[in-house]
């Protein structure tokens, strides 16, 4: 005992360094474990092997996407709910400038076209008697189209396929998706390393005393790798519900417990970069179920024009044909459908403001069980998690052995 005591005093800077080197070890395999989840986005390394990596969440983009896209539609967001709170008449009224010009052109283009003699023959005032008789009814389209968009909302949007669709298309947004909400659990993951790592290395100091054997240190490297790595994940979760300790701390996973804060943050997040007004006209127009609302703006469109064509339907029919009427109506639909984007632009601050969508994930995320409320980042780390696991202990491993070089030096 006497020759490990000498030894420890004489040697006393080295053994103190293991402590402080073990909290490196901590540090660093937290580090890279924690930007291995993230990056890099695309794979790098030798093709047709196993030598590369790609961060665990862009690699399992798609099924990341999909768990996130279940809970967000299951049990955060009602869809029928979020379109239920626009009010159709204020969004006639909030577009009606742009209607009444979109209107304007499309009434002049197809009228041209079709029947440009007898338009061109017309005086001026009486073709703007025609443009004005048609905006005038313009915004009562508006109104009937919002609300068999709402009855028939099912039917023509698939907002499940629309969230998978955007967040496997751009992985850098579900990478911050994932990201932005779990940073200070991450910064704990990389804090418990220097913790964790400073108290092993305090045993691994004693141990090196003991036996001056050279497989402690890398053992032990490995250790402090695997096993900080191994409790910092499960401290994030568990416990799930708050456990008192000595009547004086409570003790709780770090996500559970910052759970109103992850709620307000993913919220912004998804009303932000997911159900934004761009991307649900997107969808509706151009998604899987887009062709069942291009024929409910065809009909709609044909309707108004027989509507004010109704008083002389039968010179119109004549004058024009039935066959070239119905062409018309086509034409002019097909425009209205090219230009809606454009006309509903102005009114995207309203739509957002309106279906508060930020409000509604939040409220419904604070209700959520802590097992549902854990699906949101669990399966981020449970993907692979024995890998980043590995890689904390080879980390630890190798400085482990350099410990063993500069101490026998």
């Amino acid at each position: 005992m006497d020759a490990v005591l000498d030894d420890i005093a004489q040697h006393w800077p080295l053994y103190a360094a293991i402590p402080f080197i073990a909290a490196l070890i901590g540090y660093v395999t937290k580090r890279v474990a924690i930007e291995m989840m993230f990056r890099p986005l695309e794979w790098v390394g030798i093709k047709g092997t196993f030598l590369g990596w790609q961060g665990v969440v862009p690699r399992h983009g798609g099924r990341m996407a999909a768990v996130a896209t279940d809970l967000l539609t299951a049990n955060l967001l009602d869809i029928r709910e979020v379109f239920d709170r626009i009010d159709s008449d204020r969004i006639a009224r909030e577009i009606e400038q742009p209607l009444l010009r979109a209107v304007d052109g499309i009434a002049r283009d197809v009228l041209a076209e079709y029947h440009p003699r007898m338009w061109e023959r017309l005086p001026p005032m009486a073709q703007e008697l025609i443009v004005k008789q048609l905006q005038a009814s313009s915004p009562k389209l508006v109104t009937q189209l919002m609300d068999e968009v709402r009855e028939n909302l099912d039917d023509i949007l698939d907002v499940k396929h629309m969230t998978v669709q955007r967040l496997t298309k751009d992985k850098a947004l579900l990478v911050r998706l994932i990201r932005e909400t779990s940073r200070p659990e991450m910064a704990f993951i990389a804090r418990s390393g220097i913790y964790f790592g400073f108290v092993l290395g305090i045993a691994q100091a004693i141990v090196w005393a003991l036996t001056k054997e050279p497989l402690v240190m890398p053992i032990f490297g490995a250790a402090i790798g695997l096993f900080t790595d191994w409790l910092a994940i499960k401290l994030i979760f568990v416990p799930r519900e708050p456990v008192r300790l000595f009547n004086r701390f409570t003790l709780q996973g770090k996500f559970q417990r910052r759970r109103a804060e992850v709620a307000q943050q993913y919220g912004e997040l998804i009303a932000r970069e997911v159900l934004t007004v761009p991307n649900l006209m997107d969808s509706i127009l151009r998604g899987p179920r887009s062709d069942r609302l291009m024929a409910m703006i065809k009909r709609m469109v044909a309707e108004s024009i027989d509507e004010q064509a109704s008083a002389a339907k039968p010179l119109v029919t004549v004058a024009i044909g039935t066959k070239r009427l119905e062409e018309m109506k086509q034409a002019a639909a097909a425009k209205a459908i090219e230009r809606l984007p454009e006309t509903i632009g102005p009114a995207e601050g309203y739509l957002t403001r309106a279906m508060d969508v930020a409000n509604m994930v939040e409220e419904r995320m604070m209700r959520l069980t802590p097992v549902e409320y854990e699906g949101l980042l669990r399966p981020a780390f449970r993907q692979d998690e024995w890998k980043l696991i590995m890689v904390g202990g080879v980390i630890g491993l190798l400085v482990g052995e350099l410990q063993v070089q500069l101490m026998l030096t």
